[in-house]
């Protein structure tokens, strides 16, 4: 049995180095030159590297990009090339990603921006021989070229006329008429800019296309209106003339208004008013959770033992918060008397802003120093990274009715972008007029996105695919440094850093303005709680476009969140199939390759050792041809110290009982 033992210590010896090193050094190597190391060890090819598109799960490839190889007079774009600055803003997407025309004064057609200036001008002053831009930049090299002729102005050539090269007088009508005029023919050059654009692909105008003698106009039908410069959509004259609360029907040129269940209309001022018991505001401050009834009757303390004017997000249906403070990675759950707060998260980062999912029970929270979207459990039993690579976001809302998901980052490139709640089908709704969005709120009768945007000092609105924008609350003195946000009836309600104040104004044009409270020290979040603000309906069960009659089950635990729609006949054993739902993911958890690897060595190892065993069982135990000859010589043998024992079956083992004793004495 000596070599049998040293061949079990070296297999398992070999196994044990096998598993560690398949667990320590399971990360792949990465080209050096070639390729990328993400945070989670994974290679991508260098060149998705700050490509504006998140190849890494974790988001590591697009942070980071600073693009400090462009050089002082060139444009770093987010796709990493380089541009002249003469670049910028000259409506063409030189980036190829858009970031050069991002940040630009948007100039309505037939008229072009001065760059990075406020100035619109005619587009008949491009290249026109005359400095109008204060850095020159329509009479550039780089937009005109270096042969581009200038138009001539004499005194003797008519407005109406155009100078050729060599001085003589004629038609304006006759440039580019396709048949030289000027003697030097120089009414025929460069023709590109006056050619009929409308001609080719009409103009790219989805409706009609008018030309103009530099460039074209897109015009529109009466009941449809331009967006994009080209395309016409249809006028909503519900949300253009903003006058009904919630539910609004345009027939034969007239409106008329109506209320979801759960409201009632006034007669009067025709308001959609909430049923049932008396609408809450929360709101934090640096003194704790505090909550007034609406209109303001009632005002009490909540939670001073949570200071800080973090983010607030409710779950209605039990009477529930969640808070987070500023700046800290933990998340509390608190109920709405002020009692039975509990810590449910600890997440890496600070929380910058909340909100629930009342219908999947999930929560949503973003993290500037992780730049991310992120989703867990209501209970905090599992939490997860939903979406990465985001520059600074400062604010989340959920339609789990719609499916959809949205968030707003305030970094260097400040947008709001929508996805689906599982984080896919993601959609950018607002680049333009953005500077610095802060808290984001759902008007979901009407289905409409608000944000309040300190930069800009205001608060608008669009509809969920990004279109009819308008803001409803411009700078009133109330908005020097607004924070949180919430809609709820015909009010848009925000909280005011520099008046120490929460206000209250119209939802459809900013008028009604009303400070409610004064005196509040570091104003925060702002939630209302009322049931009708988060009504039951059937789960889309996280896409939008699904839906969902019966239990919505939620798996955080796979590379991409999974909501599995669950009927009553087989809920039993499908929810046997999620047995990790509530458990968090380890770190340093196996990648599924090596799993499989060390699966099947412990197989190969165990089927190793049943085989040692038997053949063991097999030598010293089993009667073999060796025993048989063994026992024919044991029984002619003549050594006196030998004897014969008693006959044994074929499947009987010699014991120290059954071996004949030895009379060494009387020899």
């Amino acid at each position: 049995m000596g070599h049998l033992g040293g061949l079990f210590l070296l297999v398992v010896s070999v196994s044990w180095h096998y598993i560690l090193g398949s667990a320590g050094h399971s990360l792949p190597a990465c080209h050096e030159q070639l390729e990328f190391r993400c945070s989670d060890g994974s290679c991508i090819s260098g060149l998705k590297l700050c490509d504006s598109h998140t190849d890494c799960k974790d988001g590591s490839d697009e942070q980071h990009c600073s693009h400090a190889r462009c050089k002082k007079d060139e444009f770093a774009c987010r796709s990493r090339r380089c541009i002249s600055k003469r670049f910028l803003c000259n409506g063409v997407d030189d980036c190829g990603d858009g970031s050069d025309e991002d940040s630009c004064q948007n100039c309505p057609p037939p008229f072009f921006s001065c760059g990075l200036s406020d100035i619109c001008l005619p587009r008949h002053k491009l290249c026109d021989g005359r400095t109008d831009c204060k850095d020159g930049w329509d009479e550039s090299q780089e937009l005109c070229g270096l042969t581009q002729p200038r138009p001539q102005t004499s005194p003797k050539c008519a407005a109406s006329e155009f100078q050729c090269g060599n001085g003589q007088c004629i038609s304006q009508a006759w440039r580019c008429d396709h048949s030289p005029d000027c003697s030097d023919g120089s009414d025929e050059d460069d023709c590109r800019l006056y050619q009929n654009l409308c001609q080719v692909n009409n103009g790219g105008c989805s409706h009609e296309c008018v030309d103009q003698p530099m460039g074209f106009l897109c015009l529109c039908p009466d009941n449809m209106r331009l967006v994009m410069d080209s395309q016409c959509e249809d006028v909503d004259m519900c949300l253009e003339t903003d006058v009904c609360d919630q539910l609004c029907v345009h027939m034969n040129g007239s409106l008329t208004c109506d209320c979801l269940e759960g409201y009632t209309m006034n007669p009067t001022t025709r308001e959609c008013k909430a049923k049932g018991d008396e609408a809450q505001l929360v709101f934090t401050s640096s003194k704790g959770m505090q909550r007034s009834s609406i209109p303001g009757t009632e005002h009490r303390e909540l939670a001073p033992h949570l200071p800080g004017p973090g983010p607030v997000a409710a779950l209605i249906s039990n009477s529930t918060l969640y808070w987070a403070q500023k700046g800290r990675g933990s998340i509390y759950r608190v109920s709405m008397d002020g009692k039975d707060a509990m810590l449910v998260l600890k997440v890496k980062g600070s929380v910058s802003a909340l909100a629930v999912d009342w219908i999947h029970q999930l929560l949503y929270w973003t993290s500037m120093e992780s730049g991310s979207v992120n989703v867990g459990l209501l209970d905090g039993s599992a939490q997860r990274q939903l979406i990465t690579g985001l520059d600074k976001p400062s604010a989340v809302a959920v339609d789990p009715l719609q499916g959809l998901l949205f968030w707003a980052q305030c970094g260097s490139f400040p947008k709001i972008e929508r996805a689906s709640l599982d984080g896919r089908d993601r959609i950018t709704l607002v680049t333009s007029l953005i500077r610095h969005p802060v808290a984001l709120s759902l008007d979901v009768p009407r289905q409409l996105l608000y944000w309040v945007d300190q930069g800009m000092r205001s608060i608008s609105r669009v509809n969920l695919e990004g279109r009819e924008r308008k803001t409803v609350v411009e700078s009133n003195g109330y908005l020097d440094r607004p924070l949180g946000l919430a809609v709820f009836e015909g009010f848009v309600y925000w909280s005011e850093e520099v008046t120490r104040s929460i206000c209250r104004a119209n939802k459809h044009n900013g008028r009604q303005l009303q400070v409610l409270l004064t005196n509040i020290t570091s104003p925060g979040s702002v939630v209302i709680s009322q049931p009708v603000l988060q009504p039951n309906g059937p789960s889309v069960c996280g896409r939008p476009g699904t839906m969902c009659q019966h239990k919505c089950v939620v798996n955080l635990l796979s590379d991409i969140p999974e909501f599995s729609c669950i009927f009553p006949e087989t809920q039993q054993n499908k929810s046997q199939s999620f047995p990790a739902i509530s458990r968090t993911v380890p770190a340093t958890t196996l990648s599924d390759p090596t799993f499989t690897g060390i699966l099947s060595l412990i197989v190969f190892l165990t089927l190793l050792l049943v085989g040692m065993a038997v053949w063991w069982w097999r030598e010293e135990c089993s009667p073999s041809k060796s025993l048989i000859v063994q026992s024919f010589y044991l029984k002619e043998s003549q050594d006196p110290l030998i004897t014969r024992g008693p006959p044994m079956g074929p499947n009987s083992c010699l014991t120290k009982e059954t071996l004949p004793k030895l009379d060494l004495d009387n020899e």
